[in-house]
């Protein structure tokens, strides 16, 4: 868990040292993710890591904040308006040292905590490791905006292959999210890693069902940054129907972007 945790700290640390680079004009210019703003995508993580926060330590008041989440959600406010108003008074750069602490005691309360232990959020409980890896994979999307935005080449470490596991587990739910027939068997894959290493999934090789090529370039497609088009990625069999529906976050289902939107 220590090393899962360490992992998520760097990815936080890594965006928030971009974002503290960022210009006045940056701040509000829309990236290609809704039209969202880098200052709406730091806050949007603030807001998750603030109620995560106290889904770790206090399940009691995290259930209450859901239900008034739910009760905003329910008057026509969208979750951008309400980290809005929550977050507003920290205009451009001044909202990083407060994200900063934000998920620096998050991550110092999950370092702590068993693996297997079960967290409460929005829909069914998470374990401790599953609801970091989450923590881990929404950071580096929303980075991935704040670059695309910039028109910044980020660098990617190895650390992604938390993210890429959490694409891979999630190839059956993808299908079950939206009614669909789950397509058998699930694909051999194949993913090189930053490092040049061979990540593998569903042993043994296949010729017919199969998933090849960059780990960075699968991550972005399950996470909806990127339209498989746009990538390098080679595929067959079961895998065909499933990366133009990948989705590795919870939610009702999402659409891909169109070819060429979110590519850069």
């Amino acid at each position: 868990m220590k090393d899962l945790c360490a992992d998520v700290l760097a990815e936080y640390t890594q965006l928030a040292a971009l974002a503290g680079t960022l210009t006045p004009r940056q701040w509000v210019q829309k990236t290609p993710f809704y039209d969202w703003t880098p200052w709406d995508e730091i806050a949007h993580l603030c807001y998750f890591d603030q109620t995560g926060m106290l889904a770790a330590t206090d399940p009691e008041a995290f259930a209450a904040e859901t239900a008034e989440l739910m009760k905003q959600l329910g008057n026509g406010l969208d979750i951008n308006a309400i980290a809005r108003a929550r977050f507003g008074h920290l205009g451009g750069a001044r909202i990083v040292p407060h994200w900063q602490q934000l998920f620096e005691r998050l991550i110092g309360a999950l370092s702590g905590m068993e693996p297997k232990a079960r967290l409460p959020w929005y829909g069914p409980t998470l374990s401790v490791r599953s609801f970091a890896t989450a923590r881990m994979m929404e950071t580096w999307a929303h980075g991935q905006d704040i670059c695309n935005c910039i028109g910044e080449r980020r660098p990617v470490s190895d650390r992604i292959k938390n993210i890429a596991h959490l694409g891979v587990s999630t190839f059956s739910w993808t299908f079950i999210n939206r009614n669909l027939p789950v397509p058998e068997p699930a694909p051999y894959i194949e993913l090189q890693a930053p490092s040049g290493e061979s990540w593998i999934w569903n042993d043994p090789p296949s010729e017919h069902h199969y998933l090849r090529g960059s780990a960075e370039d699968f991550c972005l497609v399950v996470t909806r940054r990127r339209n498989v088009a746009d990538t390098r990625l080679q595929y067959a069999g079961s895998a065909t129907e499933w990366l133009p529906i990948a989705q590795c976050f919870a939610g009702p289902p999402e659409d891909a972007p169109a070819p060429g939107e979110r590519a850069v």
